[in-house]
Formats: structure tokens, sequence, C-alpha cells
């Protein structure tokens, strides 16, 4: 096809691997009419400068089923499109320094083992035998990943594109997009070549995605960090080592020292991630060019010297051979250092493939995930992790340097349970913070919102270096048995600000709403659990539902979950209806325990012997709130809403009635806890479109009786051929430490499911999971093991329903 076209289905904006791997598992699909549009020659960003390692190890589900799945596609994408390809699988040895490093390895072994990977722990008299020159005498072991690998980018590059063309996509090269407008059922990109018109839209644009995004009034989270490798020349006991051997040296990943060391023909390459570490084109002094093509950055060697050192004493070798080349160029970050695939926020017919750290190893996996969000809608694997919307706008430059550094400077950190990282702190508070620091409350951030975790007492240990741990029994672990304790035996008072919340009025909202949730809309004056499911019966999203009127229902969210819920609500919003978004308007506090009751009455007037899943209005020390009959604790409660001037009346008042019935604050350490133990799910752990709303044992939560509503053809089949997998509730004999999210469940030798959430339970004395099971081992009483970092424990299949009050006798009192 000669010039650039007219039109196009679908137009992709930047010509990098990932750009390429969209253009070619679009066209895989069946939809060829497609562009790609680069500014330049096809890798001319950070593809052209990329060393080109391709890993299957990541401490995400989904991120790790991505690089697999590229893994698996480079290994015959050359024969497949004609185009040969250096690639070579090498396998990698990961070194650990300590037993919490062992144990990481064992998780995501185990992770591996569920994805069909047979990864492999070595001790530390194992690991000479995998890379003979490596120094072992102070390592506790390492993991061994046989699918590792390194591949040349431009290579990768070329093959996808050329697989892309071969189908009949299109690329444009030297055609940079500099002007986008939306007619309202298309866009219309200007480049020097012409206008082009497109259905859809990717931004690909990659350390240029934030410049990109400005065309669509799109503001991409995303920041630029120098990062730098050096290339050494042959060794000649390499060499030969290498022609004895037939075969490379695997991949080597000193991650306690981080930094990677690869064999690159007979010498070395050299990888750090340093700390301190530098951002570019952050400051007004140091601004982005308008092209920086096939360029880098000048050497900063000086940075690098505890790597550069400690690299040389591990690998004497290293330290034989001469520097021949040091690369410095530009990776760009996101604030949690995972990459944006997925719709663009806000912006009609526009998608997100972006801002990749590991683009090379990652461009297979995001090429497929992108062409199912444009082609379907929805993608095979939940890709939350990665999703755009998992932010919401309060990410400002300061904040996405500060976290794109921390990230970096921490790229092989381990992610334990109760670590919080501290860089980007205080973006949004609740209007109670100072009263409930004061109280001892350890924070968090919930999408910004910081919210206590736990209560710290007189000589708790309240340092970072005490959160890094895997093990169940941190310094929180008392506070948070303590915090329970007073839920179930008086009452507590959790402070909850950011709760995303959505007012939709207009006439007709409760039939649109019914076409939206699998079950039934709540009367006025009533509220309900709500679930929204795809067209496929998987889960989207969980709202709380409160009909405050014939033509009006509050829709309430997760934090984190506000700009994800808001676009799909607005994306299939019905004619005449308005949203509006009132979550910066209101704060919350969770009231429970058996004397929530007494602590109400003397604050307010209000009808307390309304039952369970109604709401009210009502007044605390003057202000008007809604209270909400229900507690995600799993005792008596309310929720009592408040607008966020008046808050710090209500919980002072609140709080000075409390004293006399043992009341407390807890944190969301105990929430978790209490709400495991009632079996209710959480977002995007239990509930995700990994699982259907059958699955998920959600099925009292569907109205058969409606005609329609998303998802329901797909459910019906799913009840009519026997749902595979059911959600179970498992009690784990585990010792000190809780099984992780994604761990595997066995059963005679074979994985029979995962565990979505675990935890201990202290009102039972028990560590309990939740998780999805092969459907005849849901049975109550059957015995399965439950894969925890490595060792297998036994544990129960639970009676349905919750294990703590199990007839809610509690909640409803």
């Amino acid at each position: 096809m000669a010039g650039l076209p007219g039109s196009a289905r679908v137009v992709i904006i930047g010509g990098g691997a990932v750009g390429a791997s969209c253009l070619y598992h679009l066209a895989l699909a069946g939809w060829r009419d497609c562009v790609l549009l680069e500014k330049n020659e096809l890798t001319a960003g950070s593809t052209w400068h990329a060393a080109g390692n391709v890993p299957t190890f990541s401490a995400s589900w989904s991120i790790m089923n991505m690089q697999r799945y590229s893994a698996g596609l480079y290994r015959t994408l050359g024969d497949q499109v004609g185009y040969p390809m250096n690639y070579n699988v090498t396998g990698s040895v990961r070194l650990g320094h300590s037993a919490e490093r062992l144990l990481e390895f064992r998780r995501v072994a185990g992770m591996g083992r569920s994805q069909g990977m047979d990864l492999e722990i070595l001790g530390p008299d194992e690991i000479r035998a995998r890379y003979p020159f490596v120094q072992t005498h102070d390592l506790t072991g390492a993991l061994y990943d046989p699918y590792d690998g390194d591949i040349d980018p431009a290579q990768l590059t070329q093959a996808l594109a050329k697989g892309a063309r071969d189908m009949g996509a299109h690329v444009e090269r030297f055609c940079p997009v500099t002007q986008a407008a939306w007619t309202g059922t298309e866009w219309v990109l200007t480049t020097p070549k012409g206008e082009i018109r497109a259905e859809y839209v990717v931004n690909a644009g990659g350390y240029y995605a934030a410049e990109v995004g400005r065309m669509f009034g799109r503001r991409v989270p995303m920041m630029v960090m120098s990062h730098q490798y050096m290339l050494f020349d042959a060794i000649p006991e390499l060499e030969a080592w290498t022609r004895e051997v037939g075969h490379k040296l695997p991949l080597l990943r000193d991650v306690d020292s981080s930094y990677y060391l690869r064999q690159e023909k007979m010498g070395f390459n050299l990888g750090p991630y340093e700390n301190p570490c530098r951002a570019h084109w952050a400051t007004p002094d140091d601004p982005m060019p308008d092209d920086f093509s096939f360029q880098l950055f000048p050497d900063d060697l000086e940075r690098l010297e505890f790597q550069i050192t400690d690299a040389m004493a591990r690998v004497p070798l290293l330290a034989q051979a001469n520097l021949q080349k040091v690369i410095n160029g530009p990776i760009p970050y996101t604030p949690d250092g995972n990459p944006l695939i997925g719709p663009m926020p806000g912006v009609p017919n526009a998608f997100e493939a972006c801002v990749f750290t590991f683009g090379i190893c990652q461009a297979g996996g995001a090429g497929k995930v992108l062409a199912e969000w444009v082609t379907e809608g929805a993608t095979e694997w939940d890709m939350w992790s990665c999703d755009p919307r998992r932010f919401t706008g309060f990410e400002d430059h300061d904040y996405c340097v500060a976290k794109g550094m921390e990230v970096y400077g921490h790229e092989y950190a381990m992610h334990f349970p109760h670590h919080v990282w501290p860089a980007g702190r205080m973006k949004k508070a609740s209007p109670v913070h100072d009263r409930v620091a004061a109280l001892g409350a350890q924070f968090g951030p919930y999408n910004g919102w910081e919210r206590a975790l736990w209560y710290a007492g007189d000589g708790d240990d309240t340092s970072e270096d005490a959160q890094r741990t895997w093990a169940r029994k941190g310094p929180w672990f008392r506070a948070v048995q303590a915090e329970c304790a007073a839920v179930r035996d008086a009452c507590g008072i959790l402070d909850l600000p950011g709760f995303s919340r959505f007012v939709v009025t207009g006439p007709g909202v409760a039939e649109w709403l019914a076409l939206q949730i699998t079950g039934k809309v709540p009367s006025v004056g009533r509220l309900g659990l709500a679930y929204f499911a795809d067209d496929k019966g998987r889960i989207v999203t969980e709202m709380s539902v409160a009909r405050l009127a014939e033509d009006k229902v509050l829709l309430i969210t997760a934090a984190t979950a506000q700009a994800h819920d808001k676009d799909w609500l607005l994306r299939h919003l019905a004619p005449g209806l308005v949203l509006e978004d009132q979550t910066e308007a209101w704060s919350t506090q969770i009231l429970t325990g058996p004397k929530a009751r007494d602590v109400l009455a003397g604050v307010t007037d209000a009808d307390l012997t309304r039952p369970w899943l109604t709401w009210q209005t009502a007044r605390i020390a003057g202000a008007d709130v809604l209270l909400m009959r229900v507690s995600f604790a799993g005792e008596l409660g309310w929720e009592i809403h408040s607008r966020v001037a008046d808050t710090p009346l209500v919980w002072e008042a609140v709080w000075a009635a409390g004293q006399a019935h043992g009341l407390r604050p807890f944190g969301m350490f105990a929430l978790n806890a209490l709400r495991i133990e009632k079996g209710y799910r959480a977002w995007k752990g239990d509930l995700s479109t990994d699982y259907t709303v059958l699955q998920a044992g959600l099925e009292r939560f569907v109205d058969w009786s409606k005609p329609a509503f998303r998802g329901r053809a797909a459910l019906a089949a799913e009840k009519q051929a026997g749902v595979t997998k059911r959600f179970v509730t498992l009690r784990i004999a585990a010792g000190e430490l809780d099984p992780p999210y994604m761990a595997a469940l066995w059963h005679h030798g074979v994985v029979v499911g995962e565990v979505t959430s675990a935890g201990w339970g202290h009102r039972v004395g028990a560590c309990l999971g939740l998780g999805m099971l092969r459907t005849d081992l849901a049975v109550p009483g059957t015995v399965v093991e439950v894969e925890v970092f490595g060792d297998r424990v036994r544990a129960e299949v639970m009676p349905e329903g919750p294990v703590w009050d199990a007839d809610n006798a509690r909640l409803r009192g």
C-alpha cells in the first residue's frame, strides 16, 4: 500500500516493540484495517537501546501471565512470519542473600507451576552447576528459570511489523501525529502526510506517551528515568567455556545487590538499578526534546560504583574484561512501575499501551491484551495491574517523579504484605486525619487517601524495616488482635475516607440500573450489594446501591475503583440520566460492634431499630448525616456518611459518646481479618474478571426473573453446563506464614484451584482463606493442600456461609 491511508479502523501511535505487537495482534484477531504511525523509524525510542531481556519472573499474577505469553510467542515468531531473530533462551539464575528472598522465590515458583512453568529452587551448593563462575559463599539459594533469555529488540519489532503487514495492516514511518480531534463518531489525526480518520486510536508512545496523551486531553501519569547498562569486551576464559559446553551462561541476577549480568557474545552486559538514581526531563532546566530518536544521555558511571564493584566480586571473571560501551537511555515509569494497557480514561474510543519499563519482555503479551480490549471490550486475564484507570488524576508531576524514582531504586525489592512504601505520601487526607494519627494510627495509601492500617501503642516498632517480613506476626499483630476483640466485644470505629461515590439521577434510573446489575434494584429506603457483569458473565465490579428516591440512586464503591467504575458507568449511561461524582464531598466512618447502637443512641435521635440493609438521614452534632445499616466487619453496625466539613464534629461526638462503651479505633488490617471471617469478597482479589458471578458463589445476587441484564445469557449457559469451579472458605493449618494471593490449591498432586484472600481470623483463632476450587471438591469437609511459600499445608473446605456468626444473628441484632 503506497502512502498514508485516509482512514483505518484502528490507528496506533508509536512504532516500538509494543506498538508493533499491538498491530500484529489486531491483525491476528482479524482486524486488518489498522495503521501504525511512527514519527521516525521503527524502534527509534526505548526499543532501540533496550537490553532485550525476556524474563517470565514477576510477583504479579497477571504480569507473569503476560510475560509468559511473550516468551512463548517469541520462540516461534520468526518462523511464523519469515523473519529470522536472535532469541537466546539461556535460562536465568536469580540469587538470594536471605531467608526472606528465598520465600519470595518459592512463592513465585508456585505461581509459575500454576501457569504451567517449572521454576526450580537451587540450594547454595547447586548454583555453580548452573553458573560455574559465581561466588556463592554468602548466598541462601537461588531461583532457576529455564524460560528466561534475551532477544534482539530491533529484530523483534521488525518481525512483528512484518507479520502485521503480511496480514494486511499498514505501517507508516516518519509520520508524526501533530493533532487529534474527535468528531463525535471518529478520530481525525493530523500528520505532515495528511489526515487519517480512525474509529479507534492507541497511544503506544513509549517515553513520549505523555506528549501523545496531551493531544487527547489526557494527562498520562508517568516520568522518565535514566537507565545505564555496560557492555564488556570478550573474555578468553568465558569464550573457551562457551565453546566447550555449546551454550551461553544463564542470565545472572543479583537482586539483593540490584543488577543483572548477562553474557553478551563472549563478554558481559551489566545492568544495574541503582539507588540513588536519576530522573530525566523532570525539571524546567531539563526539558524533554521534541525528538530524541536514536539518542542517548551522557555516561554517568559514578553512581553505579557499588553495583560494578559488587558484580566483579560476585563474578570475578568480569574484572578481567575491558569496558567497551555504556548505554544510557530513557525508560518510562508509572508511579507503580507497571505499564498502562487498556481504555484511556475519559476519552472515547481511545486506548493506551504505553509507559513500559520492561517493554521487550512484555510486548508480546501487551499486544494480545490490547487487541482484546479493542476488539472484544475485555481481556482474557484480569489485567487490573496494568489498567490505566487504576490511576485517578491526583498523580501530579512531583508524585510521578517521586514514585518512579522509588520504584526504579527498588526494582528488585520484595513486596511484603504489610509494607508501605514511603514516597509520594499525604496526597489526600481524611478531615480527621490528625485526630486519628494522635491515637497511634499507622497509615497506608488507598488511591492516595491515607487510611489507618493499625494503631500502635507504646513500645510498638513502627519503623519501615519492621514491615519487611512475610511473617504474620509483625509488630502490628497484637494491636490488630486487640482491635478485632474490641469490634467483637464492644465497639470499634474505622475512619474510612475516599469511598468512591456516584449519584445517578433521572427518569428511568432504576430500569437502567436493573439492566446493568445481575440482581434486584433496592426499593426507596433500602440498600444492597450489586454486581456488574460483563457479556461473558465475569465480575466487573461490586457496588453498594442505596435507592435515595424513585429517580435517584447512590452507588458506593472501593476507593481504588473510582476511575474504573466511573468510566464503566459513563460508557453505559442511558440518555437522560446524569452521573455526579461526589467522592471528594463526603467522608465515612464505620461504627461496628455489639454496643454500636448504644454509642449512636447517645448522639442521634435516628431510628436505630431499622433493620439491616436500610438507610436514613439523621443528625449528629448538628450535622446532617446518612446512616447506613451495614458493616463490612460482620457485626452490628452502621456506616456514618458525613460531609467533609462536618466530619470532625461528627467524629468527636461519636468518639466522646463511645468512651463509656469501650469504643476504640481499628484499622484496615483488622477490617481485612474481620471480612475474611465473614466470607466477604474484596474487589480485584476475590472479585475480578478472572471469575464469573456464579463461580464467585454469588448466585443469590442474580435475579433470574429479569428478562435481561448484562451477562445473563452467558451465566444461564454456564449454569446449564455446570460451573467448573466454585468459591470456598478454607480453614488452613498454616504455620507462621499466611498464604499469598493466588497460592495454589492441590489435591492428589494436581493443582485444583487458588487462594484469593487469606489471613488470620482473630475471632475464630485460625488462618482462613477464600478461594476458588474445582467444583467436585467444593464440598464441606473436603481436605486439600495449600501451597504456602513452597510448603503444602492442610486445608479443609468449610460449610457454605461465614465461619464467624454463620446465621448473621450478630449482624442483624
